[in-house]
């Protein structure tokens, strides 16, 4: 691509921490207050939330930081008057108020502008119709909506006048998931769970349809189906071999040439090594790591134990890290664990044209430390901190509520949770400084402060209810463009 990289066109995310310029995010809708106890879990949620919490004295405040760093002049002394709006018609794509940047932009805007073209709306209609078994006479219904009321019913599952069309998609608030930007190529998803599938539907027809993305239509990639995923077995469809499933928040741009591929729930090995075999076949990266982690819920994906909060510091989950020297020694126990106990957790690099001969590395420190000093070129230490500060049982109780899942706005500023207070003692003990984000966008509206001059800050989020959701500050944004 030969865009400037600085253009308001250009799509390129080449590492995790280089200053954040454009991002796609999806404020919370009415779906979310849609979700049931008893499909909590099938829609991949723990719990249910309350809508109103969620986003007025919670999600909000997450867009106000993203507009000041990223686009001020949107926001800049106007956060009284937001706040006073009732209707919440500021962060609403469609409505007359919103505030429409091209740096922070909501995926359900994007969707309505291309609903706005006849034969995209009459295809997508059909696509959502048929996935979720309409009927005829809902078919004709939808017809009617105008494109932004059309584009919520379509996220959100229900009309204005509250009745269910389909199921809701809580998820879309994580956007991460819904493909990735390696270099100035997309790669898109394949959900591993049903409740995820309209929600890559719409994506596609976003990435391809969508004015934004028209320069780049031939640097999306898509990873193919397993051609004999039709004719398996049911035991052997869900196999790692065979299924192909993968999801954003298994994809880290560490270096402009290095590629992190998590195999994990969400993530298929068979999904890993298409999306391997393709990259390297364009030349879009040339080295790909492979993290196998658990398959379990405490886990997810790989930006749940670990990201990047500078090019030399990293937050992660201590009890997956193996810390020091004592740790790597084997001990008793060792020798009688089970031999698929001991594969779950697996690190291979491979190199393009050395596909056949990877190399293993022993752990994810060892990892995480030549990122920063060989691809990034970082001359000291590297330096880790641990969710709840490696404490038991602390580290796992702040994992799970995404101690670990950190937006870097800049290198060495992030935003994350303010409920994981020993991870936030632990970020202090290594010079950082703790602010809310109450108190941030205070002190930028008095020009006290100013994110141009911020450095090592810990920007904290009220997160009573969406860390209910399952996902931090990473899971909700899918950069598109870094410095």
């Amino acid at each position: 691509m030969t865009a400037n990289p600085t253009s308001a066109s250009t799509i390129n995310v080449s590492c995790e921490t280089g200053t954040l310029k454009r991002l796609l995010i999806h404020s919370p809708d009415r779906g979310l207050g849609k979700v049931v106890p008893s499909k909590a879990q099938d829609w991949l949620f723990e719990d249910i939330v309350h809508l109103d919490t969620m986003r007025r004295k919670e999600y909000d405040y997450y867009v106000k930081l993203l507009l000041y760093f990223l686009d001020p002049e949107k926001i800049k002394g106007k956060l009284s008057q937001i706040d006073q709006d009732p209707a919440r018609s500021f962060f609403i794509p469609g409505t007359e108020d919103y505030f429409k940047s091209d740096c922070v932009v909501d995926i359900q805007r994007l969707l309505g502008e291309i609903l706005q073209d006849a034969a995209t709306r009459t295809k997508l209609t059909a696509a959502i119709c048929g996935i979720e078994k309409c009927s005829f006479q809902i078919q004709e219904e939808l017809a009617g909506y105008d494109p932004h009321e059309l584009a919520r019913i379509f996220i959100s599952g229900s009309c204005s006048d509250q009745r269910m069309l389909f199921a809701p998609l809580p998820n879309l608030i994580f956007t991460r998931d819904i493909g990735i930007v390696i270099n100035d190529h997309i790669l898109l998803n394949k959900p591993a769970k049903a409740a995820r599938t309209r929600e890559s539907i719409l994506a596609q027809f976003v990435f391809f349809c969508h004015p934004m993305f028209a320069h780049i239509k031939g640097n999306l990639i898509e990873i193919p189906e397993n051609e004999r995923h039709f004719l398996l077995p049911d035991d052997e469809k869900a196999s790692d071999y065979h299924r192909c499933t993968l999801e954003g928040g298994d994809v880290m741009m560490v270096a402009p040439h290095h590629l992190l591929i998590g195999c994990s729930e969400r993530t298929s090995i068979y999904a890993a090594q298409q999306a391997m075999k393709i990259l390297f076949d364009k030349g879009v990266v040339s080295k790909i790591t492979i993290i196998k982690i658990p398959k379990k819920r405490d886990y997810m994906h790989i930006d749940t134990i670990f990201t990047q909060v500078k090019k030399d510091v990293w937050v992660l989950l201590g009890s997956l890290a193996r810390l020091g020297d004592e740790a790597k020694k084997k001990d008793v126990l060792h020798f009688f664990a089970p031999a698929d106990t001991n594969k779950e957790f697996k690190i291979l690099q491979f190199e393009k044209g050395s596909e056949q001969h990877p190399r293993e590395i022993e752990n994810l420190e060892d990892l995480l430390s030549e990122i920063s000093q060989k691809d990034l070129g970082v001359a000291g230490p590297v330096r880790f901190i641990y969710s709840g500060g490696n404490e038991f049982p602390y580290g796992e109780r702040e994992q799970w509520t995404d101690s670990c899942n950190l937006l870097a706005l800049r290198d060495g500023v992030v935003i994350g949770y303010d409920r994981n207070d020993r991870t936030l003692e632990a970020f202090k003990k290594e010079g950082f400084r703790v602010i809310s984000a109450k108190k941030l966008l205070d002190k930028f509206e008095r020009n006290e402060l100013s994110p141009e001059n911020l450095t090592d800050t810990f920007i904290t989020l009220p997160s009573a209810e969406l860390s209910r959701a399952r996902g931090g500050s990473h899971c909700m944004s899918m950069p598109i463009l870094r410095e």
